[in-house]
């Protein structure tokens, strides 16, 4: 593994141990040339996932893109962070066990939005909001309009 400091190829590892949820091992790695010490995690990858976007365009799944949308529409929310990886390692297993190698963007945002929606409310409005491209703030309560009423209300 090369070290992310200096770029040197020959890190040892100095502790390796499952994640809570154990769908990954957590390494601790050392770096021989410049002492710096850094994580890596390792995932089991069932089969190799392409994207089809809306206009045609193909391009490899990115975990990190799923999780970097995710994470930002949970931002400021008292959700914690592993809960959050659980939910994305949910959506991935339910990609890759899905049979297809070629995921639309659609079915990807809407796993996205039912995870969300189980999850928290603001998320799933702030994600929804860009998902669906809204455009204006009537946008917003249309789609709050439309939410089944089990998740609209007071969070008291």
């Amino acid at each position: 593994m090369k070290c992310p400091f200096c770029g040197f190829d020959d890190t040892q590892v100095k502790d390796s141990r499952p994640t809570d949820d154990r769908t990954a091992i957590r390494r601790r790695r050392f770096c021989t040339n410049c002492g710096a010490r850094f994580t890596t995690f390792e995932r089991v990858q069932l089969r190799e996932l392409t994207v089809v976007k809306r206009n045609g365009q193909r391009e490899s799944f990115d975990r990190e893109k799923l999780a970097r949308s995710i994470f930002v529409s949970l931002r400021k929310r008292p959700i914690d962070p592993e809960r959050t990886e659980r939910v994305i390692n949910s959506i991935v297993r339910q990609l890759e066990s899905s049979g297809e190698s070629d995921v639309p963007t659609d079915q990807i945002g809407q796993l996205a939005m039912e995870a969300l929606a189980a999850l928290d409310q603001v998320a799933y409005v702030r994600f929804a909001s860009v998902y669906r491209d809204f455009r204006e703030a009537k946008d917003f309560g249309d789609f709050i309009g439309h939410l089944p009423d089990e998740q609209v209300g007071d969070d008291e």
